[in-house]
């Protein structure tokens, strides 16, 4: 079994996410969807409960920050009690497109990782030129997880593993330009990585222009089997169980 520990597989994102579900399911790759807001976190517990590869996380985006509701919070808190999600996410900061609303962007960052820690739950989180406050926030909180397709420095990947967190390696890795992510899977070794699609998003060199699909993992592997030397069944051995073990599926 193969895990892709992020992807966005539900019809507000893609037409044929059934399909998708079910071909990834015929090559034994097991999904774990993010949720962004209400609408998309609704799906997510649709196809959990129907497909059996399929776990779910839920959470609400930056983009969300200065409009969430205490109802919608609610919601969220009360759709957490469900077996087969098994972590808060999407969640995170992002200033690369805004930095205007840093303040409120933190604000819903820190009411999601509350409720990660009252239902004991691992964080999927977003971090875009915002790393020193992702980190700053993340060790003030009882939190573990990942941080979703890793782009800051090798020095900072350091400082999150020691909190509990695992590095979560996408496409990207296959860049020409990726030697930042590169340098960070080499500090951190195999054991605190975790490997992700982020479909239908940000697809590996080879499939530039297409919508990216769970199985492109293949080429997220073989790039980290040639960057560090390992077999790729051992990268899909240990990337494996690093996911079983954080998220308990």
């Amino acid at each position: 079994m193969i895990i892709d520990t992020h992807c966005h597989i539900y019809n507000s994102e893609m037409e044929n996410a059934k399909e998708i579900i079910k071909e990834a399911q015929k090559n034994d790759i097991c999904l774990i969807l993010n949720g962004t807001d209400p609408k998309s976190n609704k799906e997510i517990l649709e196809l959990s409960s129907k497909y059996d590869n399929v776990y779910g996380a839920l959470g609400y985006f930056y983009t969300l920050a200065d409009e969430i509701s205490d109802e919608e919070i609610d919601l969220l808190d009360s759709q957490l009690n469900n077996d087969k999600i098994i972590a808060v996410g999407e969640i995170g900061l992002d200033y690369y497109h805004t930095k205007e609303n840093k303040d409120s962007q933190k604000e819903l960052f820190e009411k999601m990782l509350d409720l990660a820690e009252k239902h004991k739950l691992p964080v999927i989180v977003h971090s875009r030129k915002a790393s020193q406050d992702t980190y700053d926030i993340l060790k003030n909180h009882n939190a573990v997880g990942s941080l979703h397709s890793y782009q800051g420095s090798a020095e900072m990947a350091r400082e999150f593993v020691k909190l509990g967190f695992y590095i979560g390696i996408g496409g990207t890795i296959t860049y020409k330009n990726s030697k930042k992510i590169r340098k960070a899977v080499n500090q951190v070794g195999i054991s605190h990585i975790l490997i992700e699609t982020d479909s239908p998003y940000l697809p590996p060199e080879d499939k530039r222009g297409e919508n990216n699909t769970p199985l492109n993992l293949k080429y997220i592997i073989e790039e980290l089997a040639e960057e560090l030397d390992i077999k790729e069944e051992k990268i899909i051995e240990i990337t494996t169980e690093n996911a079983k073990k954080l998220f308990k599926v």
